[in-house]
């Protein structure tokens, strides 16, 4: 823990408190700042103006980053017949139907990252609700996760997919690749993702959308950035 914290400290010495950073030289702070023993993934966290409460400010969606995350993503597909034959060879870490739910449900399986399931398995996936919703797992239509087109879905989760969604407080938290990206691909997979959320604003929010947006590695300090 203290070399943790000597880390901490250390990167912390590297950011001025007060200062809104333009986005390479936050990036490049990053790159400045003492390395942990593995790739840290570097975090988003957008502080939106709304009020997810309401299901008219909602914002989520997806986006699939140009440099992808540096994370490899196991995808689970629940489909039957030609769909889960599909799936297989779309490349699929595991396919199945009703024979994974006690799987599930007992054992406490979670070795993947993402659940697509095909619409007409929502009945046997929705027995799973409350298992897979607090992971944030539950497939939805929203996310493209439900879906009959199994390989276009495979193929964006595998290639940097990701997926945006208010909290109760109302930011969006992501990780948007790895410190070892450096600054032109973080920054690239960043002005996405900002481009992205600016475009699902609610047409009933009201006054200033977004209020902060700071970046984070795994380990390390926020870093405000500047939002003009």
């Amino acid at each position: 823990m203290k070399k943790l914290a000597k880390r901490y400290a250390e990167s912390q010495k590297l950011v001025e408190k007060e200062k809104q950073y333009e986005v390479k030289e936050a990036l490049a702070l990053i790159e400045k700042m003492p390395k942990a023993k593995f790739d840290e993934t570097v975090e988003l966290h957008v502080k939106l103006g709304v009020d997810s409460k309401h299901a008219d400010q909602q914002v989520r969606g997806t986006v699939v980053l140009p440099n992808g995350t540096g994370k490899t993503q196991k995808v689970l597909v629940f489909a039957k017949g030609p769909k889960a034959e599909e799936a297989q060879k779309a490349g699929a870490d595991f396919v199945g139907a009703e024979e994974l739910i006690p799987k599930i449900q007992n054992e406490n399986w979670f070795d993947y990252d993402v659940v697509v399931a095909t619409p007409d398995m929502m009945g046997v996936v929705g027995r799973l609700g409350k298992v897979l919703g607090p992971k944030g797992l539950m497939p939805n239509p929203k996310s493209g996760t439900v879906t009959m087109d199994v390989t276009k879905a495979i193929s964006e989760i595998k290639s940097g997919k990701v997926e945006y969604r208010l909290d109760k407080t109302n930011i969006i938290h992501l990780g948007f690749g790895k410190v070892s990206f450096g600054t032109d691909k973080l920054a690239e997979n960043y002005e996405t993702i900002m481009n992205a959320i600016i475009k699902a604003k609610p047409a009933a929010a009201k006054g200033q959308y977004i209020k902060s947006v700071a970046i984070t590695t795994t380990m390390g300090p926020s870093i405000f950035i500047d939002q003009k």
